[in-house]
């Protein structure tokens, strides 16, 4: 099986990379697209000139490696994409051959968390029209897409992570509901940058506390994207399994 997990900027993808990456049946990849994203903008993203030394310049010698993973000697793998990642020129073929799921947070939450490392964010920078999207390209291919909601899996890690695997034909695995601190071999190499935070971590965070109460432009992108976040929200996984 290959899991390509869909998601804007700070919303739990890489603890869910994290949460993935502790089952014995699975290997991670981080955000394959980003150097090819970086190439085709050209903007200018905190340690650019790192991620574009590190990743492949060719999207479609991208492509082929997750339509050909290496999967050093796992049954399973895991793709983390950032939506806003696929724009003209980043090929979409290999998501035919997936199980698409698509992960969402509020977008205030979204947003403030983002602000505080890339304070100049625009509504494309934060991917929810594109997810909308790629939900709507992956109807296309025939498939369900799966919606599960950050705030879900925070209240009740183990129900949701269960219910997740539940839809998607995966057997439940306890060891995704805790990880090592610290930086992990598979991070990308932005991880200084983004990361630290969670590197101090070894589990999913409690429930979040109410959203927060924002200003100006950035109240602004929160109500620019409050449309496509609900067409999702009404999509998502919502049952609980019962333990």
């Amino acid at each position: 099986m290959k899991v390509a997990m869909w998601s804007g900027p700070r919303n739990l993808s890489t603890a869910m990379m994290y949460s993935f990456a502790q089952r014995a049946d699975f290997t991670v990849l981080d955000e394959p697209f980003y150097g090819p994203y970086l190439r085709l903008t050209g903007f200018d993203h905190p340690m650019r000139q790192a991620i574009l030394n590190d990743r492949a310049k060719d999207a479609f010698e991208v492509e082929q490696s997750l339509i050909f993973p290496s999967l050093d000697g796992k049954t399973h793998a895991y793709h983390k994409h950032m939506c806003q990642h696929m724009i003209d020129g980043i090929p979409r073929g290999f998501m035919a051959d997936c199980v698409n799921v698509f992960l969402i947070r509020h977008p205030a939450r979204v947003v403030a968390s983002f602000a505080k490392g890339y304070p100049d964010l625009t509504a494309d920078d934060i991917g929810f029209d594109a997810q909308a999207e790629l939900v709507d390209y992956v109807l296309g291919l025939g498939q369900t897409p799966v919606v599960i909601d950050s705030a879900d899996i925070r209240d009740d890690p183990k129900g949701m992570l269960r219910a997740l695997c539940e839809t998607i034909g995966l057997e439940f695995d306890p060891a995704m509901l805790s990880w090592p601190a610290g930086p992990k071999p598979y991070d990308g190499v932005w991880a200084p940058h983004w990361y630290a935070s969670l590197h101090a971590t070894t589990g999913f965070a409690g429930p979040e506390g109410p959203l927060p109460e924002l200003k100006g432009h950035l109240a602004e992108l929160v109500e620019q994207t409050m449309p496509a976040y609900r067409a999702l929200e009404a999509q998502k996984i919502s049952q609980k399994v019962k333990l």
